[in-house]
């Protein structure tokens, strides 16, 4: 690493603590000093640092530092756009400030998307081929609406410096945006396309090449990593915020899927540039994909039915057919439009036919330890028809070699230690025993003094026939208690909104249920309003950042286990079985221990939060991995007596 003339980075964030108003805290120091080390010795480091311990500047200050003594970016990741948005609107803004003084340049920052986020201005402008999903039949309104969206698209496409999706206030519906935007597999590339010099996506990229700091989210992080041409600029330095989050975002990534519709769209696409005979054979072996996938059992696959695999080679076979007929790739370079549909064409093709050659290659295996991914069937409903996917069993060989092989790698979140040490998620992440440290720096809240862990021992253990009497009337008793001011975190809708309608009328203090109106204006209200009540499911348990009064109570129904039909988990429980591990524990238990972090550490969200989490669920006290679920929380006061957190509550609702 280069010998720094710049100032320690100990000073830079004494300097900015100070500018900023706010006060320096040990856990702060502590994770800005291993940040650092990591980039300093080149190795990984996951920090574990809980709501108040100001982590966010904790790794901007050694992130742009480094980013100064190199002249190389360093790459923020998170999951959310929430943060995205605090880091690009808020941190970095002032940070850059307060930080100019101290360094030969004030520090400069961008955030980049994938290029679905952006404007395509040839498509806006020329002719492509069409998505409009045709099978699909749409309420007359919700077309009328669409249209509105696409006419409101087009007037911002004349005034837009950015191109940017995000600008367009209110936001406008995959439909709408679907003809004014494409995926990288679908672009002309900017030599080729009549609008590459002023294209915003290639814009953006460059914008971040140029930058200290280029925000982006884990999706593009691992298309980045796991693709062969680079979306981000080169970097030697990477900072996964949300990290609990990572392995979820990169299995969905590297998820294939295959339905009717993706094979209807493939022959649409390849339309007349092929001889009729050939496309019409990739539709009738659409057609019979559908048959089978609307008579079969939702679930996971485990081995492969005759008549599925035979389906899946004429599915194979007839795309491949598709692809030679449209000649070599790369052709009509003088004649953009003609060059754009075939490019559409070649995209659709080669989904169809790599994932059904992938479906056909996950089974054949010696044996259940040496079977590699995973093929299950989702349902259809009223408007959307049944698909197949197919997901790698572990994403950690990836992670490995592809993300953290050459560059330095800064893990971090509130909840990475589970049960007490890191070993799980670095499992996951396919990190072995060498090259990587965990560091917890703690939170500043006094946890034993500010908040209640109350497990409800003596209710029944939950069922699966939905909410108990005993459950709503322990809830009902505890929010009564609190005066409202609730946060229920249920682990499916269905419990939800049965909670919701039981309680109701029995309470006297507004209730509110996640899809009575879109979720941020839900945590809004439950906000401004404190005697309010929210409950919700799984996005709230993870996205609720709720300070001071409105929020004294966090109910949680029962432990967040995956469900046992659940085809991706079960699939890898069932895989660590095999190769001699314990599938429960490195995988449903690892689930529920996350999810109930998460969950939990939404009652302390400043200095001065006080409150109850109640855990209804009477196996959080009883059972043999209770000892680990309780591992990973935070060290609150616990209790089993309801009369302790009802009494609590009382005091603090008056």
């Amino acid at each position: 690493m280069p010998d720094s003339h710049l100032p320690p980075v100990e000073e830079l964030l004494s300097a900015a603590v100070t500018a900023l108003g706010g006060s320096e805290r040990p856990g702060q120091i502590q994770m800005v000093k291993a940040v650092q080390k990591a980039i300093d010795d080149e190795e990984h480091v996951a920090v574990q640092a809980g709501t108040g311990t100001g982590k966010s500047l904790a790794y901007l200050v050694p992130s742009i530092r480094h980013a100064m003594d190199t002249d190389s970016p360093v790459i923020i990741s998170t999951a959310t756009i929430a943060l995205q948005r605090q880091l690009v609107d808020r941190d970095l803004p002032r940070l850059a400030e307060t930080l100019a003084k101290e360094l030969p340049h004030e520090p400069s920052f961008a955030i980049l998307k994938g290029r679905r986020n952006y404007l395509c201005r040839y498509k806006a402008t020329a002719g492509w081929p069409e998505d409009d999903e045709q099978d699909q039949l749409f309420d007359p309104r919700e077309v009328s609406a669409t249209g509105r969206m696409i006419q409101r698209i087009q007037e911002w496409a004349d005034e837009t410096e950015t191109g940017d999706r995000d600008e367009l206030v209110p936001g406008v519906n995959e439909q709408a945006w679907r003809q004014f935007s494409v995926s990288a597999q679908e672009c002309l590339g900017a030599q080729r396309c009549p609008s590459g010099p002023e294209c915003f996506a290639e814009l953006a990229r460059a914008r971040a090449g140029e930058v200290d700091v280029v925000v982006t989210n884990h999706a593009l992080l691992a298309i980045d990593a796991m693709g062969e041409i680079p979306v981000l600029p080169e970097h030697e330095v990477v900072v996964v915020d949300e990290a609990h989050e990572l392995v979820d975002r990169v299995t969905s990534v590297v998820t294939s899927e295959l339905s009717e519709q993706s094979v209807s769209l493939a022959v649409r696409r390849v339309g007349r540039l092929i001889e009729q005979p050939i496309a019409d054979q990739l539709m009738e072996a659409g057609e019979d994909l559908k048959a089978l996938l609307a008579a079969a059992p939702a679930g996971r696959i485990d081995e492969l039915p005759e008549v599925l695999g035979l389906t899946l080679a004429l599915v194979r076979d007839a795309a491949g057919r598709c692809v030679t007929a449209l000649g070599p790739r790369g052709g009509d370079k003088d004649d953009p439009e003609k060059a754009g549909q075939r490019k559409a064409a070649f995209n659709a093709l080669d989904e169809v036919h790599d994932t059904a050659v992938r479906m056909l290659e996950a089974y054949g295996h010696a044996s259940e330890a040496d079977r590699a991914e995973v093929v299950w069937l989702d349902e259809g409903n009223d408007r959307r028809p049944p698909v197949l996917r197919v997901a790698p069993l572990n994403v950690g060989g990836m992670l490995r070699e592809r993300l953290f092989g050459d560059r330095t790698v800064v893990l971090t979140s509130a909840t990475l230690a589970l049960g007490g040490t890191f070993d799980g998620m670095a499992r996951q992440w396919g990190l072995g025993d060498k090259g990587w440290t965990g560091l917890d720096v703690g939170s500043p809240f006094d946890h034993p003094r500010a908040g209640i862990l109350y497990v409800a021992k003596h209710l029944p253990q939950p069922g699966r026939d939905g909410l108990p009497q005993a459950y709503l009337d322990e809830i009902a008793e505890l929010i009564e208690a609190a005066g409202g001011r609730t946060l229920g975190l249920f682990s499916s809708m269905r419990a939800a909104k049965a909670a919701t309608e039981a309680l109701r009328e029995r309470l006297g203090v507004p209730l509110l249920c996640q899809g009575d109106d879109s979720t941020m204006l839900l945590v809004k209200q439950f906000a401004e309003d404190e005697p309010t009540c929210l409950f919700g499911t799984l996005s709230l348990w993870q996205g609720v950042d709720v300070p001071g009064p409105a929020l004294r109570l966090v109910i949680i129904d029962r432990v967040p286990f995956p469900r046992p039909d659940d085809p991706l988990t079960s699939a890898r429980q069932r895989h660590v079985q095999a190769r001699g591990g314990n599938g429960f524990m490195t995988v449903a238990a690892t689930h529920a221990a996350l999810l109930l972090a998460q969950g939990t550490g939404r009652l302390l969200r400043s200095m001065d939060d006080r409150g109850v989490i109640a855990v209804l669920d009477p196996r959080l006290a009883t059972a043999r991995y209770s000892g680990f679920l309780l591992g990973s929380l935070p060290p609150f006061w616990r209790t089993v007596d309801p009369a302790v957190p009802r009494a609590a509550l009382q005091r603090l609702s008056e």
